[in-house]
């Protein structure tokens, strides 16, 4: 069975903790999982590191600052390795790997993925930085909209429930979802996953206002809409299966759009009691992803796991 590489951006917050206990519990759901914990060391005073070119005390000085980033990322990141393998992670499927900030915090993370071919960064949703909520607006927002190839994991705070809800629209991007999740999750046969649909209505895709000729054209959108997800759920199944997971794990629900697509997922994933939620990033037209549905859950999604594929 194919190994799964987790790169597990992390820093001494809260928010990393969370991420932690999240990847560790997915690990008894997912066979072959191996965990990077990777932190970016804090920068260094630009005005220390030019004084240090030229003074033997602030080279002394940068060297102790240095060094107290090292003895700090190295005490919080073995104990975050404890916590892994208490929780039942093997150690030798555990990598520690610290690395001074060199293109910034996004791109540092970013680079270490793409470079070393991980698939899926997990992180906090705040975190790696000492002003949390910085953080939340950029380094968290520059993973997600700049990792076009890996797969993101943002972890909001402890995820209890181990029930998955994949929110489709029928596009490549839904389906590319659904096999991320049949990859990561290949092999357990006990998982259940929901999918879940809104269906299409004419404000999703323009905001002319028709008048009398807006009833037929949305009309033929939603049957256009019902047809395109018949053949995703096909699609779909087969993946499922190729993954061992079988039709009676597969539960699928549609929902008439009483509301913006954003706000009758987060309401189906909310009542349903659900812990993870995944989402492709884009879809079809302005009805899905990022830019619209997947930036407003990002924003307002709490208590869960939200993956979010390219």
């Amino acid at each position: 069975m194919t190994q799964k590489k987790i790169l597990l951006a992390v820093d001494d917050s809260i928010y990393s903790k969370y991420a932690i206990i999240y990847a560790a519990k997915m690990s008894a759901l997912v066979k072959e999982m191996s965990f990077t914990l990777f932190h970016v060391l804090p920068t260094v005073s630009l005005y220390l590191m030019e004084e240090a070119k030229t003074s033997v005390k602030a080279q002394a000085e940068l060297k102790k600052v240095v060094r107290k980033n090292e003895e700090k990322a190295h005490r919080f990141m073995n104990n975050y390795r404890e916590q892994m393998i208490g929780l039942g992670v093997n150690e030798d499927h555990i990598e520690v790997v610290t690395q001074p900030k060199m293109l910034g915090m996004a791109r540092d993370i970013l680079e270490r993925a793409q470079k070393s071919l991980y698939d899926t960064i997990v992180i906090g949703r705040r975190g790696l930085s000492r002003i949390h909520e910085a953080f939340s607006v950029s380094v968290s927002k520059k993973l997600l909209q700049h990792s076009q190839l890996i797969p993101v994991w943002v972890i909001d705070k402890e995820v209890t429930s181990q029930k998955i809800m994949i929110a489709i629209d029928g596009s490549e991007s839904s389906l590319r979802a659904v096999d991320h999740l049949c990859f990561m999750l290949m092999g357990n046969p006990e998982i259940t996953v929901t999918l879940f649909h809104v269906a299409a209505k004419i404000g999703d895709y323009c905001e002319i206002d028709f008048n009398n000729s807006q009833k037929d054209i949305e009309k033929l959108m939603i049957e256009g809409d019902r047809r395109c997800v018949r053949d995703f759920y096909i699609h779909a199944r087969q993946k499922f299966q190729g993954a061992g997971i079988s039709d009676d794990r597969i539960h699928i629900k549609e929902v008439s759009p009483r509301m913006n697509v954003g706000k009758a997922i987060l309401k189906e994933f909310n009542a349903g009691g659900y812990g993870t939620l995944v989402i492709g990033r884009r879809g079809i037209g302005r009805s899905f992803f990022m830019g619209s549905v997947s930036e407003y859950l990002v924003d307002k999604i709490e208590n869960c796991a939200l993956w979010l594929v390219s």
